[in-house]
């Protein structure tokens, strides 16, 4: 299937985000596709932030917008450029198609509208302004007239040709009855002088792509673009993907501490598969191998288990020092869970390969190492309630008192010293050392044990054992 677009030039794409909330992955998604295809080609990514609706735009969403893309490496071309400051470009656009007559004035009320097209076999506006001859001004909107009969044909990359009667599209408002354009008018505007050759974004606009089209013809634009609309992403109950339900915003993804390459090559997949069905792929095979004409017009399944999963596999790839530098922001930053002057660079490296094993997220670091650093550590309430549960609890505590005052402190030794104690009371090592776990590092889960006992230190270890044993009120000594 051929991609070139008009003039079969070097591509121009355009990411075009409204600034109505946080950064959706939907949104980057589209952005990376935008970008691997411009990176893969040769082309230009331009970036223009769409923020003409007043009312919903706030600042703070813009920012998010060009920090998120940052953080993922989808640098632009061009750009950011605001789509507010090209208002004399979409009022001289307005201007043109009045004169030419495809433009009319409409003074109906939704109400209005409302009332006369109830039990119509097709809804939307009845055209009853077409041809009353009423003049631009104040209250009253501009609807786009569009063509009697025929069929607009959307050529799409993705999903073919899509024929849109024009009978069944209403003659739309482009500019509103305050005098704003709208999204469909100032989006063609932008695209013609920006010289847009290829419009990739996400199957929601699809119906809004034939006004597009009749609007870019009846202002002269040239070629129209190629489109490829791509497949939307849903959840588990495969439903669309809501900022209302599911966790959707790029900034969450990159607090909890997942990589943005990780991130980069899972929303590659959605809707796209790499040549052999690999699913780690580095950026630049991306870009090497991506191809729009691939793209399926499926939905795409947003799985958040194989996103971690893939996330802790780019973990572990990970080299030591990158691993303990990507680190730095959960473990030395404000949100760490310990007081600053407590935290050992040196202990913590010394864990590090261990914690780097067990991780999805980076944001999990800390509840790994936290009773490394912490004067006591945190209890898991559940883990304590099922030591109390353990009958044995008490006896296995106040046998690893005795046993850790004079056994070796290595790894080994800590290790053959706990799986005699195991011995001596008649269980498994895993089951025996569960109480002694929860007693010094507060959890059940975390780094293994032994080498966690030997970086604490013997005074550290008893003095939380012993602390354990107070809790349980189990007599010193057994």
């Amino acid at each position: 299937m051929v991609e070139a677009g008009p003039g079969a030039g070097r591509p121009r794409v355009r990411f075009a985000p409204s600034p109505t909330g946080f950064f959706h992955v939907g949104s980057a998604r589209t952005a990376l596709f935008n970008w691997l295809f411009a990176r893969q080609t040769g082309g230009t990514f331009v970036l223009r932030i769409e923020d003409t609706d007043a009312e919903r735009n706030r600042e703070e969403w813009v920012e998010g917008i060009v920090s998120a893309m940052a953080w993922l490496g989808l640098d632009a071309d061009e750009g950011p450029f605001r789509q507010s400051e090209r208002a004399p470009q979409h009022a001289a656009a307005v201007d043109r198609l009045w004169q030419a007559g495809a433009l009319y004035a409409c003074d109906c009320s939704r109400d209005q509208v409302e009332e006369r097209t109830r039990g119509n076999p097709t809804p939307g506006y009845d055209g009853y302004c077409r041809d009353r001859g009423l003049e631009r001004g104040p209250g009253r909107a501009l609807r786009f007239r569009m063509p009697d009969g025929g069929v607009t044909v959307v050529h799409d990359v993705v999903r073919g040709d899509v024929e849109f009667p024009n009978d069944a599209i209403e003659d739309f408002v482009v500019v509103k009855s305050n005098g704003q354009p709208l999204f469909v008018l100032a989006n063609v505007v932008d695209d013609i002088d920006m010289a847009i050759t290829h419009v990739i974004r996400g199957e929601d606009l699809l119906p809004s792509t034939p006004k597009a089209q009749v609007l870019w013809e009846a202002l002269d634009g040239g070629d129209l673009p190629v489109f490829a609309h791509l497949p939307m992403l849903v959840n588990e109950q495969r439903k669309k993907l809501s900022k209302r339900r599911d966790p959707v915003a790029v900034e969450s993804y990159r607090d909890q501490g997942y990589l943005p390459e990780a991130l980069v090559n899972y929303l590659a997949l959605l809707g796209w598969s790499p040549p052999g069905g690999r699913e780690i792929v580095p950026v630049e095979e991306l870009i090497r191998d991506f191809r729009l004409y691939d793209v399926n017009h499926s939905p795409a399944f947003f799985d958040l288990q194989k996103l971690a999963h893939m996330n802790g596999e780019y973990i572990r790839a990970l080299a030591l020092d990158e691993f303990v530098a990507r680190c730095a922001p959960w473990i030395t930053g404000p949100a760490a869970p310990w007081p600053a002057g407590r935290f050992d660079e040196a202990v913590f490296r010394r864990m590090a390969p261990l914690v780097q094993e067990r991780v999805s997220t980076l944001g999990e670091v800390p509840g790994m190492v936290d009773f490394l650093f912490l004067e006591e550590p945190t209890v898991d309430e559940q883990a304590w309630a099922a030591v109390v549960r353990d009958e044995a609890a008490g006896d296995i505590v106040a046998r690893a008192i005795d046993t850790y005052r004079s056994c070796g402190w290595t790894v080994d030794d800590l290790h053959r010293a706990t799986a005699e104690l195991a011995e001596a009371v008649g269980r498994k090592l895993g089951k025996a050392q569960a109480p002694i776990r929860v007693a010094v590092t507060g959890r059940r889960v975390g780094p293994p044990l032994f080498e966690a006992l030997a970086v604490l230190g013997r005074d550290v270890v008893l003095g939380r054992l012993q602390a354990a044993q107070a809790r349980l009120g189990t007599p010193a000594g057994g």
